[in-house]
């Protein structure tokens, strides 16, 4: 059976803990390594999507991350109960065309006894932004 650690019940330390390594993982932009924490029949809303699957979610990140270039994150807990968290982010990335964006979102997560992501609900905004505007360098 997969685990992906740390399981819940969550602690305010796992908490943070398991924030802090969707964001390391998710910076890596790698569709490979970030899908492996989410359940085999995940349910995902990323803005108007409707994502159902790991391999959607493969499929979903390698299309992102081309698309988002030069991609960087950050994520923050404002919440947690049991096997369920609230998280605040904001990433900038830029287009072909070059112009840089700061995006936005709030994320609802829920994990199955083993840790794996079994619910992602996103909302997500974009801002364009100057270069001199990026807070992630």
């Amino acid at each position: 059976m997969e685990q992906k650690l740390p399981l819940p019940p969550f602690t305010m330390e796992t908490a943070l803990e398991k924030v802090q390594l969707a964001e390391n993982a998710w910076n890596t932009k790698d569709p490979e390594k970030v899908c492996i924490a989410y359940t085999i029949d995940t349910e995902w809303r990323n803005r108007t999507e409707f994502i159902n699957g790991r391999e959607e979610v493969k499929t979903f990140l390698k299309r992102k991350w081309e698309k988002e270039l030069d991609y960087k994150l950050k994520k923050e807990l404002w919440g947690f109960r049991e096997n369920r968290m609230a998280v605040r982010f904001e990433y900038e990335w830029h287009n072909q065309e070059g112009q840089w964006f700061r995006s936005y979102g709030n994320e609802m997560w829920e994990f199955d006894e083993n840790g794996l992501m079994r619910k992602r609900f996103a909302s997500i905004n974009d801002l364009q932004i100057k270069d001199a505007d990026r807070k992630f360098r």
